[in-house]
């Protein structure tokens, strides 16, 4: 597909989901929607360093973390984000998984491989510690209950307002990443993953390339915990366990990494098993095991590959069939 092709598939899937959403959706089925969006927005965010710069991360949860926790310690403790002040929560919730990411990055991004996926668990767990630890700041175990919903003239408590808002962030996460990675600095972030020896002697700083990609994958994780936190309406230690880092891993490898959308299929299908197929079987979480085991065996590429493994399939089909055409000939 041409890329003006998969633009034009990607709009006409958000309509129909929108018009499913309208019309035929139940509240409970709603949720869900919304809740995939939201891991969506975070699955996007880690394929810009798993996909596109081929450094795999185990700690996206952190900034999911901190921009939820930013999000309930002013609503709580300062009545932020119950009006127009919402907005301005959305912007410190990106600006402050920025900066963690920026802090983080100085020690992960001198690592490679292994290495820096442990360092990205450890930097991890350290936000996990903070938020069980610092009781009096995160409520420790017990979280910080949310009180509400913000009202600005749009009530956000009604499910489908809320939808349409975090379906907006999302299109818009969806659009500024696409422009990013097909920008030059997109493509050199590419190219670090092909062959990082190469870029350093064409004359690239690569460092401060994935330094980059490392923060703004930040800020878009803290974006969707801000999200998260008034959706789930409790922020809690769970938020930014180990779990959730290997969930966003895993989303991005389901859907296909550097893809973008790949990592929205992928979270769609994990957030539906999890949430909705749970209600339906108690063994669930074996069919979710399932489908990670058989995409890394059979779809490497993940479920956004399956167009090109038909492709060559068809093409040593035809390559198959010419070769015996011309030795029959002979």
């Amino acid at each position: 597909m041409s890329e003006r092709a998969k633009i034009i598939a990607v709009v006409a899937a958000l309509v129909v989901l929108v018009l499913y959403m309208q019309f035929g959706a139940t509240s409970f089925v709603r949720l869900v929607i919304t809740q995939a969006l939201i891991f969506g927005i975070l699955a996007m965010s880690l394929d810009i360093l798993l996909g596109y710069t081929g450094l795999p991360s185990l700690g996206q949860a952190a900034y999911l973390g901190m921009g939820a926790y930013v999000a309930a310690i002013l609503t709580t403790r300062f009545g932020f984000g119950l009006d127009w002040t919402f907005w301005l929560l959305i912007v410190l919730g990106f600006v402050i998984g920025a900066v963690t990411a920026a802090f983080f990055g100085l020690f992960a991004i001198r690592a490679t491989g292994v290495y820096f996926l442990m360092i990205t668990l450890a930097l991890g767990q350290c936000v996990w510690g903070l938020a069980y630890r610092w009781n009096s700041l995160t409520g420790g175990d017990n979280g910080i209950n949310m009180p509400g919903r913000p009202d600005f003239g749009l009530d956000l408590s009604n499910d489908m307002n809320f939808f349409y808002v975090v379906l907006g962030f999302f299109v818009a996460t969806l659009a500024a990443l696409y422009l990013l990675v097909k920008s030059p600095f997109g493509r050199s972030l590419v190219g670090i993953r092909e062959s990082e020896l190469r870029m350093r002697m064409l004359g690239y700083n690569t460092w401060l390339h994935k330094y980059v990609a490392f923060i703004i994958a930040g800020g878009f994780g803290g974006l969707a915990g801000v999200l998260w936190a008034f959706l789930n309406g409790l922020v809690s230690p769970e938020d930014v366990i180990l779990a959730t880092s290997v969930d966003a891993l895993l989303m991005v490898v389901l859907g296909g990494p550097g893809t973008l959308i790949g990592g929205v299929i992928g979270a769609g299908l994990v957030v539906f098993v999890r949430e909705y197929l749970s209600t339906v079987v108690e063994w669930w979480q074996y069919v979710l095991g399932g489908m990670y085991v058989l995409t890394i065996l059979y779809l490497p590429g993940g479920l956004m590959g399956i167009p090109e493994r038909i492709r060559q399939r068809r093409a040593q089909a035809a390559g198959a069939v010419r070769a015996e055409a011309v030795s029959t000939s002979h």
